[in-house]
């Protein structure tokens, strides 16, 4: 139980931190390779302390991984995160086409009586 709460509270971070139209152009940048912090906020209209921010957000969530080189931080897209977004969408996914699934088949039987 502790452990599903965990990957459910991690799931939650993940999705949170997703949410954000800054953070998910900040990972597009990230989706053609490692990039600086300088680099990822030159397309955006804010201070780069509100990237910094917006960076430790993704790294919080396991989106990205940064490390220091010389006087830069580099970022770059941690996939394994991503991975679990998938893993988690696509069990939902599979959920909700077998409800609707059922429900075709319940109103095709209603509308087609075996009997009639």
């Amino acid at each position: 139980m502790l452990q599903y709460q965990a990957d459910e509270a991690k799931t939650d971070e993940l999705f949170s931190a997703l949410a954000d139209p800054t953070r998910r152009r900040l990972l597009e940048h990230l989706d053609h390779g490692p990039a600086s912090v300088s680099s990822l906020a030159e397309p955006f209209d804010v201070t780069l302390a509100a990237i910094g921010q917006h960076l430790r957000v993704l790294e919080s969530a396991g989106l990205i991984l940064t490390e220091k080189v010389g006087r830069q931080r580099i970022c770059a897209l941690d996939q394994a995160a991503l991975a679990t977004a998938q893993v988690w969408i696509e069990q939902r996914r599979a959920q909700w086409q077998g409800r609707l699934d059922r429900l075709v088949d319940h109103l095709d039987t209603a509308k087609n009586p075996k009997g009639a």
